[in-house]
């Protein structure tokens, strides 16, 4: 793995780690990774029944409301990260989640894929890959 491959994977795994550690309450790591010029997307964009904040993000400002919302309607159970593979400017994290809906109660288990590409250092492009039908049943009465 080159230098640079390995300083994305350390960045990653610390944001990671303070992600987990918090319960979800700080998102300040990964929004410190971000460029000023990024896309994140999510498997769970344009579902029936998602929560509004799952949509395609390009600004600091909704990247934020994101992380709030999330936080504001789901409880993090866990978050482990199981391993990071990386080769030139892109990092794929493989690892698993737990999620409680507090409307409802409901436990979202999910397995996680987050793909990251970085430039100079800096998150250019996010994508998240979960169960969103685990998810989408977590919501519902």
């Amino acid at each position: 793995m080159s230098t640079t491959s390995s300083r994305n994977v350390e960045r990653l795994r610390e944001a990671y780690e303070l992600w987990n550690q918090t319960k979800g309450r700080s998102s300040d790591r990964f929004i410190e990774l971000i460029a000023e010029d990024f896309h994140f997307g999510s498997l769970g964009e344009g579902r029936d029944g998602r929560p509004a904040y799952f949509h395609s993000i390009r600004s600091r400002t909704d990247l934020r409301a994101y992380f709030d919302g999330l936080t504001r309607d789901w409880r993090m159970i866990e978050y482990v990260v199981g391993e990071f593979i990386a080769q030139g400017d892109a990092v794929v994290m493989r690892g698993h989640c737990s999620w409680e809906f507090r409307r409802t109660g409901k436990v979202c288990a999910t397995p996680k894929v987050d793909l990251w590409r970085f430039r100079d250092g800096k998150v250019i492009e996010f994508y998240e890959m979960f169960d969103t039908a685990a998810m989408l049943e977590a919501t519902t009465l």
